[in-house]
């Protein structure tokens, strides 16, 4: 039975990006590949091959490939997947069985060239399967092009942008789905459910050519909010809880959010306290992000209001982060985070969050989650804020 083989089933599909928006990410990285003298590119992760050839691989256990050299792109692909991966992608490809052990790695020895100066993601790829590429190309030279790509995905194109504000609008129908479903007495996964139901259909209207995946909603109640990426629960809302709602449309492997504090009936003093000193945080970034101003400065801004109201400790994670191809189990620019030991510049077609929070544990007044999260893209001279559900106490205390 055949090792490798070819399964153009059907016809290509309507493509989430244009031809020549394809063909400009290529070109770039070609430019790059030339300025380092490297010959071919191989890709393994998610988010660089789903970025240079629009499809997104199911892995389970399965290892994929985008083979990038001065004329050609191509996917390597597992046969399970049938012709899905030639019908949706910006490149050609190569299937490889299971029949026997290696494939994988004989659809690599044929498309690289032994003893040629090879692009790999150092950040993903395992020491095992470094350890057997090595073994197939021995004469290869593996130098790493995951920083140089993650530099080339955080200035998105203006294509790109636009599929992220349709993530940011159809994040705020899951935020309005999600306000709604909200009373005590209703389990968070019931909560969570209506909203990605809302989410999933407006991305089938908006995109009808996509593939409906991925798309989720964390909605967590009382204790659950300590954790910003804690999963849905069945627990129950009680009235006074402090509620965290976090809505993730994925639109062909880009991903957006909206993330809210809210609280069920009511809300005591120090609660309302510590919501407005976040909600005072949140503001100010949001007036900090515009090109020009470095991540770690607003950072360190941000944490002098915190330390003002003595709250630093509670602090939980960086400021924001960049968007584009992401999701929660793959995949991160972690060049562009509002962090204090992040020296990127923002830029024009940069995208970032301002999403502060802070946690305090049970046993103290106030104690809870709080995170708010707004969507920002980078201009020439500021940034546009296209997350539209509101924030504070005077908009998110839901019932009562």
């Amino acid at each position: 039975m055949d090792n490798l083989k070819t399964i153009r089933n059907g016809e290509r599909v309507t493509p989430t990006f244009s031809k020549g928006e394809m063909t400009r990410r290529l070109d770039l990285l070609r430019h790059q590949m030339a300025a380092a003298d490297i010959e071919a590119v191989l890709f393994t992760s998610y988010h660089n091959i789903n970025y240079f050839a629009d499809f997104l691989y199911c892995s389970f256990g399965r290892p994929y490939g985008l083979v990038v050299t001065a004329d050609k792109s191509t996917s390597i692909s597992a046969n399970i997947d049938g012709g899905q991966p030639w019908r949706r992608g910006f490149a050609d490809n190569l299937v490889y069985t299971d029949w026997r052990r290696g494939n994988y790695f004989e659809a690599v020895k044929t498309l690289v060239r032994d003893g040629a100066r090879l692009g790999i993601e150092f950040d993903h790829m395992t020491l095992e399967a470094r350890q057997k590429l090595a073994a197939a190309l021995p004469k290869a030279d593996f130098v790493d092009v995951a920083k140089a790509a993650m530099a080339q995905r955080m200035v998105k194109s203006p294509e790109e942008i636009q599929v992220i504000r349709n993530g940011a609008r159809i994040a705020d129908i899951g935020g309005a789905a999600c306000r709604e479903a909200i009373a005590v007495g209703v389990p968070e996964h019931e909560v969570a459910l209506h909203s990605t139901g809302a989410m999933v259909r407006e991305i089938a209207r908006t995109y009808p050519q996509a593939e409906l995946m991925d798309t989720w909603t964390w909605f967590q109640s009382g204790i659950n909010t300590d954790g910003a990426h804690n999963p849905v629960t069945s627990r129950r809302i009680e009235a006074g809880d402090i509620l965290s709602l976090n809505c993730f449309p994925m639109i062909a492997g880009y991903y957006t959010a909206l993330e809210r504090t809210l609280f069920a009936e009511r809300a005591s003093p120090r609660h309302l306290e510590l919501w407005e000193v976040n909600c005072k945080v949140h503001r100010r970034g949001l007036e900090l992000i515009r090109p020009g101003v470095r991540c770690r400065d607003i950072a360190e801004e941000l944490n002098g209001i915190y330390q003002a109201h003595g709250l630093l400790q509670y602090r939980t994670f960086g400021y924001g982060h960049s968007f584009g191809v992401l999701c929660h189990y793959y995949g991160r620019e972690a060049g562009l985070e509002l962090r204090e030991d992040i020296e990127t510049v923002l830029a024009p077609g940069m995208v970032v969050s301002m999403e502060p929070m802070i946690m305090l544990p049970e046993g103290q007044p106030g104690a809870g989650g709080y995170r708010e999260h707004d969507i920002l893209i980078v201009g020439e001279t500021g940034a546009e804020n296209i997350t539209g559900f509101p924030f504070g106490p005077e908009h998110n205390i839901v019932g009562g």
